[in-house]
This record gives structure tokens, C-alpha cells and sequence, in this order.
């Protein structure tokens, strides 16, 4: 597969964009990164848009904490404190959101250049050395993500990694889906379904309780499908704290590759089917766009434009005993499993 070039980042490094396509699907994701940045589906009516949000150029992807497409580690989403323990040793980490450390830290897996495995139409695998220390981290990482496109017109993402010392790792996608188009509007008609029966309450800095809670009668029930304005302004403290849906789901059956959401557009009949091995689903409506962004469609993005499915582990996890472990050790290989698949209605 030819790439093509994405200029160049602040420090002079070289960025390449990558192009898969196989049958009513197109992805275009950059070595930067990661990033899936363009995701080509038809509607209804067989009318082509792209579904992802993203930057306009690479020096928007490298000014904005959104995070559009990118791979998140060593650990998607906040630790709390910036700080844990491992075998009786306790490490401290940067802080990038308030007192906390989120997706990795302010250098992340999402600024990395990470390298070319192997590149043809329809897959692109990816691979980066995650050095021992790198943002407070413990031992040497070697990460792999694959990406596929399947017949059934699904992006695959396929992560496997292993370390010399042990660490904690967490790894997930951070791709922003507005399924009526990127840079339409807001996502708020979207109609949502969730495969769990608990989400995780968070404190005031987005920090698990620990309690994992029921969802059952609150506006976190997506067990059946519904629109997500059904519930965004609903008088939960835990929406106004998040400023709407910021929030990790305990998915069933954890380990076996299995449905966990699906999101429908009714005005296109664009359908996304999330399918997952890991334990937790955030569910995330950009509350954090402000305006600030100029999107690749050349329009801004704001509060709700876009719906996030974050399949990882928990947050904070390495504080939480009752969480399900995110340790890795040596002799170990992580393997995890998310699935996108793109259908009309």
C-alpha cells in the first residue's frame, strides 16, 4: 500500500495517512498516533459521508486534547492522583487533568509516531516500544494494534502487548462517531443501546466511586435502545458533574468477543454495532468540545456533536481492588479485541 504524506509535527518528524477500503467501507488512519482519522460509510440511500470526527491537518491533531481517533495508553482514562502501587512500590505519574492522570499522561500513545508493520488495502498493523519510565510508567512495552476491514463491512481492532517488568496497562480507541456526518451537528437523536446492567458513579474530578451501580430506573439505562436526549438532561448528579454521559459500563460475559452497543442515526439509517472482549464501555458525548476545534470538514465542533464508545478496562483500576486487574507481567501477552461494524437501516 502507498501512503501518502500528512506533513510533518512541530519537532520535524515525518507523518504518514494510510487509506484501507473493502466494499462500503473506507478508514483512513495516520502513523500519528494511530489516529483514524476519516471513516467513509453509506447511507440508507447510498449516499457516502465520513463518520469520524478529526482535525483538519496534523497541527490540529497536535493542538487539541481531544484525542480524535487516536490509540490511548498506557492507561485510557484517569488514574487517580496520578498515582499507584505495584508490588509494594508506589508510582507517581504526571498530572494532566487537574490533580489526575488521564490517557496516559501528557505524552501519550496518541503523540506517538509509531511503526509500520504492515500495509496493504484492507489492514495496517501498527507497533510502538514503550520505554521503561515513559511518563511514570514501569517496564518496556512492546504494543501492537492491527486494524482490518472485514467483508461485513467492520473495522477491526486487534491489541496485543507485553512487558519485561510489570506494569499496568489499559488500552483503548478514542474515535469521536457522528453517524448522520462529521461536522452535522449534535448526536443527541442518536439512538443508543448498551449491553450492561451497572455503570461506575464518579466523584466530582470524574474519579470511580467504586461503587459499581445499577442501572436500572436512571437515565444510564441503555438496555433497550433510546434516543441519548432521552436521558443527557435528566437531573442525575452524575450527568451534571460530567456535563452529560462520561462514564464507564460494566459489560457482561468480559473476555468472549461479544456484542456491547450499537448506535442508529434515523435521519440516514447509519447503524454502528460495537463488539468487544473488554470488561468496560465509556460511553462519552464530547462534552469537552468547545468550539475550539476546526473539524476536517472545515466546521467547529461543539458540546454533543459526536458519541464516543470507548471499549478498556476500568478507570482507576490500580486504585480499585474490586475492579477487574489491568497488571501485566512478564511472560504475559495482553490481547484485546473491538469491533466497529458500519450498516444501513
Amino acid at each position: 500500500m502507498a501512503a501518502d504524506s500528512f506533513g510533518r509535527t512541530k519537532d520535524g518528524r515525518d507523518v504518514a495517512r494510510y487509506a484501507l477500503s473493502r466494499s462500503r467501507l473506507r478508514v483512513h488512519i495516520l502513523d500519528y498516533g494511530g489516529v483514524v482519522s476519516r471513516i467513509e460509510v453509506p447511507d440508507r440511500n447510498g449516499t457516502w459521508a465520513n463518520v469520524a470526527l478529526g482535525a483538519r491537518d496534523l497541527a490540529g491533531y497536535e493542538a487539541s486534547d481531544a484525542h480524535f481517533g487516536a490509540i490511548i495508553g498506557r492507561y485510557a482514562n484517569r488514574i487517580a492522583k496520578g498515582r499507584f502501587s505495584l508490588d509494594g512500590h508506589e508510582y507517581r505519574l504526571p498530572h494532566n487533568a487537574g490533580g489526575n492522570t488521564m490517557h496516559g499522561g501528557p505524552v501519550g500513545f496518541d503523540r506517538r509516531i509509531w511503526r509500520v508493520i504492515r500495509a496493504d488495502d484492507t489492514a495496517l498493523v501498527l507497533a510502538y516500544r514503550s520505554s521503561d519510565g515513559e511518563e511514570g510508567f514501569p517496564g518496556t512495552l512492546d504494543v501492537e494494534v492491527a486494524y482490518s476491514l472485514s467483508d461485513d463491512e467492520t473495522l477491526r481492532i486487534d491489541y496485543a502487548a507485553s512487558t519485561d517488568r510489570p506494569t499496568i496497562l489499559n488500552l483503548t480507541n478514542h474515535s469521536y462517531f457522528n453517524l448522520a456526518g462529521e461536522g452535522s451537528g449534535e448526536v443527541l437523536a442518536h439512538r443508543v443501546a448498551i449491553a450492561a446492567d451497572h455503570y461506575l458513579p464518579t466523584d466530582s474530578e470524574q474519579i470511580p466511586t467504586g461503587e459499581i451501580r445499577p442501572v436500572a430506573g436512571s437515565a444510564f439505562d441503555f438496555r433497550e435502545p433510546k434516543a441519548l436526549e432521552a436521558g443527557i438532561r435528566d437531573a442525575d448528579p452524575q450527568l451534571a458533574l460530567a456535563h452529560g454521559y462520561d462514564h464507564t459500563f460494566v459489560l457482561r460475559h468480559p473476555g468472549a468477543l461479544r456484542h456491547a452497543a450499537s448506535a442508529l442515526d434515523p435521519s440516514s439509517g447509519r447503524r454502528l454495532d460495537i463488539a468487544t472482549t473488554q470488561p468496560g464501555l465509556q460511553l462519552y458525548t464530547a462534552n469537552m468540545l468547545d468550539g475550539a476545534v476546526i473539524g476536517s470538514g472545515g466546521r467547529l465542533y461543539r458540546s454533543g456533536d459526536a458519541v464516543c464508545f470507548e471499549a478498556q478496562g476500568f478507570p482507576d483500576a490500580p486504585n480499585r481492588p474490586n475492579f477487574p486487574s489491568v497488571v501485566l507481567r512478564p511472560g504475559e501477552r495482553f490481547a484485546a479485541t473491538t469491533a466497529y461494524r458500519f450498516t444501513a437501516e
